[in-house]
């Protein structure tokens, strides 16, 4: 399913989502005006190292980044595999890959708009939660 946020067309893998599409679509919306912090869907997630980057992603609050290397230390593994687990992610927005960040900077982002839109997800995020966010300003 492709949605739309802050202008930017982003794909959502549905199969991986259980969640009748226009629920989801309404909370995507929620979510853009400010009104929601968190998804009530069930994700399937990959039987694989990528659905392990995946569950960890998704227990990250809202308004909060984990680095790479932080995700990779809790995986016993390294930050470019997480880093490449992250651009596999299916459902974004769902699972926020965009809490992801470099050690020095935002790192990559591979949903349409890339850095683009995951500067304005976080920047969505820091505006309802301050948080440390600004040290990539």
């Amino acid at each position: 399913m492709r949605v739309t946020m802050w202008g930017f067309a982003v794909e959502v893998d549905d199969r991986r989502i259980d969640c009748a599409a226009d629920s989801l679509r309404n909370q995507l919306v929620e979510y853009e005006r400010g009104e929601r912090r968190e998804f009530d869907v069930d994700v399937r997630f990959p039987d694989s190292f990528t659905g392990d980057v995946m569950r960890v992603m998704a227990s990250i609050p809202y308004g909060e980044t984990r680095t790479y290397g932080e995700v990779a230390a809790e995986l016993d593994s390294h930050a470019v595999a997480v880093g490449q687990a992250c651009g596999r992610n299916p459902v974004p927005l769902v699972v926020p890959c965009h809490r992801v960040v470099g050690a020095d900077s935002l790192g990559g982002f591979s949903a349409a708009g890339g850095v683009d839109l995951k500067r304005a997800l976080l920047d969505h995020e820091r505006g309802a939660v301050q948080t440390g966010l600004d040290r990539f300003d």
